[in-house]
């Protein structure tokens, strides 16, 4: 009988299954790439009943560590969103990855295979987890099976960029994300998520609270929040795929993920505005939207200004948890949706450039727009829906949030959001108009990209513009999470 324990169990299942078959499948290319999209598919079916019915909250307990430590996974809308976005792009990157993996005869492709799914695997378990235990669990498989993708290439540029990633990627992990589980556990005798936070509920002060968010902030190392960035830009050393990978479909996306199911459930907005340090980290957020926005402009090597600009996206999801209103934490929740569309859209244009010509640098790319039309169109509608202009998906999470940072008086910090979409503009279009307006500098492309490249970058841009329809059944969708939430964290103080 098919039960909503049964669908969460195979959230995880799928894609462990998915990769042992691509594994098997590993001398037979076709049958190999075959296991990874039906893999894929039967994922987001499965994901698309649990966002159907993720109101009724199923619980299943899979094991018990020790005493008080237990893996659980609980189905609430939040996490079945993200689910959603993960899974769904899951498809379109790996039809991606097809035509990429094989329009640039990349080596170690069975491998490759068979650590996406492992990634997408710990991104259902992120997800879904139940506790804070089981999130850091599955937090830390997915940066351990993201790292042979970083380093694929094999290279000098790799393993150093690797190294990079997995030092900060385990060190913030390790040494901040980890005391703040155990010192919570300490605190709370559990680490379960709980409407209107675990903290507030056990009356934890605010002082205590104030430390635990700081190591919460910069713990969560995939949010890369500023200092703590670096490896995000350097991971750019992997196949584009990969890039999509880590900035739209499961990486970064966690990251921001766990932050606001962090401040949601452990913290409780009231107990975060009643924080010392709230403010202060609201303030770094805004710093860091601005700031790797102007690195971004200074960058002409194509993957890596949108490797800053996804530092300066993340940052609004941060902002929303520590303004902690409903509303900016709305904003922080619709923009891991509406940045997953947009920058996957992109980078995958960027990877489909590269398979035709070669070319990773802005200044060489002039009037390819020319060539591949459909392409520079994609990338256009998903750099304004990053920018935030109207009426493209991307702007409603900049409204919420300016209408967040205004009902709890932090109104100077809609100054960063307004800048941020200015400098986007100045970083962003640039390429659209080199493309489109000025003259090629060569009678042609080296080759016809594979149309496997081609498609998906539309298909993402298509999804960017259906977004605008899906913003009020979105909002509704997840809305309540955040004003019960609210409620019950101000009742618990």
């Amino acid at each position: 009988m098919w039960t909503p324990e049964l669908s969460l169990a195979l959230a995880l299942a799928i894609p462990a299954i998915g990769g042992v078959a691509v594994a098997l499948l590993g001398k037979y290319p076709n049958l190999r790439e075959g296991a990874t999209l039906v893999s894929a598919v039967l994922l987001a079916l499965n994901v698309a009943y649990l966002v159907e019915i993720a109101p009724s909250h199923p619980v299943l307990e899979l094991a018990t560590l020790a005493p008080g430590l237990h893996l659980v996974f609980r189905l609430e809308p939040l996490g079945a969103l993200f689910a959603a976005v993960a899974s769904g792009l899951w498809i379109v990157n790996s039809l991606y990855s097809i035509g990429y993996m094989r329009g640039n005869n990349e080596k170690n492709q069975t491998r490759f295979y068979v650590c996406f799914c492992i990634a997408i695997g710990a991104a259902m378990g992120v997800a879904l987890s139940g506790n804070l235990l089981t999130m850091f669990l599955f937090y830390e498989v997915l940066t351990l099976s993201t790292y042979p993708l970083v380093t694929h290439k094999g290279d000098a540029n790799a393993k150093r960029g690797g190294k990079i990633y997995l030092s900060i990627l385990l060190g913030t992990s390790i040494g901040l994300l980890l005391p703040a589980v155990i010192a919570t556990h300490f605190l709370a005798g559990s680490t379960d998520f709980v409407a209107g936070g675990l903290l507030a509920v056990n009356e934890v002060t605010p002082a205590i609270a104030g430390v635990l968010l700081v190591l919460f902030a910069f713990g969560i190392g995939k949010a890369a929040l500023m200092p703590v960035h670096p490896w995000l830009p350097n991971a750019m050393v992997a196949p584009t795929p990969v890039s999509a990978l880590l900035h739209a479909v499961a990486v970064v996306k966690a990251g921001v993920f766990a932050m606001l199911k962090v401040g949601t459930y452990i913290f409780g907005p009231a107990l975060i505005a009643a924080t010392p340090t709230s403010d202060a980290l609201a303030w770094i957020a805004g710093v860091s939207i601005v700031l790797s926005s102007v690195v971004a402009m200074t960058k002409d090597n194509l993957k890596a200004r949108l490797a800053f600009s996804t530092v300066s996206q993340l940052s609004y999801v941060t902002l929303g948890v520590m303004l902690a209103s409903p509303l900016a934490m709305l904003g922080g929740a619709l923009q891991i949706v509406m940045h997953a569309w947009g920058k996957i859209t992109l980078f995958m244009s960027a990877g489909a450039i590269y398979t035709a010509t070669k070319k990773t640098e802005i200044s060489q790319m002039a009037g390819l727009g020319r060539y591949m039309p459909w392409l520079f169109i994609a990338y256009t509608v998903g750099a304004l829906s990053i920018i935030g202009l109207p009426p493209l998906g991307g702007t409603w999470p900049k409204l919420f949030l300016m209408q967040g940072a205004w009902e709890s008086g932090h109104g100077l910090l809609i100054v960063a959001l307004v800048a941020s979409s200015i400098l986007n503009v100045a970083y962003l279009l640039p390429l659209s108009a080199r493309g489109f307006f000025s003259a090629p500098e060569e009678a042609k492309l080296k080759k016809t990209p594979p149309m496997l490249v081609i498609l998906p970058p539309v298909i993402t841009a298509a999804g960017v513009l259906v977004l605008f329809f899906l913003i009020g059944p979105l909002r509704d969708y997840l809305a309540p999470v955040f004003l019960s939430s609210s409620l019950a964290a101000e009742a618990a103080l």
